[in-house]
């Protein structure tokens, strides 16, 4: 999919940082007519208000039924952000479910891909307000959610990684990541060297190599913004795609001998609001891991066919940590590691209370 804008959005550090890049708030209603967004009509599907950081400038247009995200840009090394997301003007855009024009159309909801994200080359951004905190409007921002999808080589490629079309298993590898979220809101390898399981055996080559899965790598991966679309169905929202292919023509290009893209991480920061009573429910290929409250919540890793986990918060409430009434992070990572599918469906009732973080990293060492 082409993109119009050759701006390239920077990474900034830390989502409880007013320069980190959000779009805030997302509320996932269980059902559009019963479960509200962070404020105002649960039928909205728009992003509008938004509070500025010091010394930024812009704005977003909300638009009737559909969601328009806006993705702020930053200037890099210095402290007066010229694109940080002013006040908007959205209004609420009550009515049936309608995928936007824009979006590829999935089995339910659908996707889009953004634009490049560039991982630092111009330097850390200024310190305050090199892009502003896209705020909460009157209606909530709707269905959408934003992430980050890094495009890699197979190992059966010139310069490929290799933990990219390598390796094999006929069911979900666990233990290739710890269980407590790293202080840089990224998965903890949990080893140095390869890492093989009883059944399915070696799964990974080493902590060094992991480590550039979720980490902006020159000359290794390329990043890119992705926009999932969620859709109402049966008391809960729902994303699923048996062809999840996002960077297809993108990045280092289709996979050698493919007519899609493979080789590809995905990786979404959120958070919601724990009311009580809400599941959250992965099935796909390959590695998935989930963490709530940077607690693992999830872990279907490894090389797998289609696999599903489900969680019950109320149920491990006591393992995550969470009680009724709080916000807490919700942190996912997916790795689509080889041919010949890709499946990726979530179906959750969580009420999410922003459209997702790009969080910044330091070079993989």
């Amino acid at each position: 999919m082409s993109e119009s804008n050759p701006s390239k959005p920077r990474m900034h550090s830390g989502r409880t940082v007013l320069s980190a890049l959000r779009v805030s708030c997302l509320a996932l209603p269980v059902l559009l007519s019963a479960l509200p967004g962070c404020s105002g009509d649960p039928n909205a599907s728009q992003v509008g208000t938004s509070t500025a950081g010091n010394n930024s400038t812009g704005a977003s247009t909300g638009l009737a039924g559909g969601p328009d995200i806006f993705v702020p840009v930053g200037n890099a090394g210095s402290g007066n952000g010229t694109g940080g997301a002013g006040t908007g003007t959205g209004s609420g855009g009550a009515g049936p479910y309608m995928l936007p024009a824009d979006y590829t159309k999935a089995t339910m909801g659908g996707f889009k891909l953004g634009p490049e994200v560039d991982v630092g080359s111009g330097g850390a951004a200024g310190a305050a307000g090199a892009a502003g905190t896209a705020g909460a409007p009157s209606s909530g921002c709707g269905t959408a959610i934003l992430g980050v999808v890094r495009d890699f080589k197979g190992k059966n490629e010139a310069g490929g990684h290799p933990d990219f079309e390598a390796f094999a298993g006929r069911g979900a590898s666990k233990g290739i990541v710890k269980d407590t979220l790293g202080d840089d809101q990224k998965p903890v390898y949990n080893g140095t060297g390869p890492i093989s399981d009883p059944t399915n055996g070696q799964q990974t080559t080493s902590k060094m190599d992991f480590d550039q899965w979720y980490r902006g790598t020159a000359d290794v991966n390329k990043p890119y913004v992705v926009y999932f679309y969620f859709e109402p169905n049966a008391g809960v929202l729902t994303f699923q795609s048996s062809a999840f292919f996002p960077l297809d023509g993108k990045g280092w290009g289709n996979t050698k001998g493919q007519s899609h893209n493979f080789g590809f991480t995905t990786e979404v920061h959120t958070q919601f609001s724990y009311k009580g009573g809400e599941t959250f429910s992965f099935t796909g290929d390959d590695d998935l891991w989930v963490f709530i409250n940077h607690k693992l919540a999830i872990d279907l890793g490894g090389l797998h066919p289609q696999t599903n986990d489900k969680i019950s918060l109320d149920a491990e409430a006591k393992k995550l940590g969470i009680t009724v009434g709080q916000t807490y992070d919700l942190d996912l990572f997916h790795a689509e590691r080889h041919t010949a599918e890709s499946n990726f469906r979530v179906d959750t009732n969580l009420a999410f209370t922003n459209c997702g973080t790009i969080i910044e990293e330091p070079p993989v060492k």
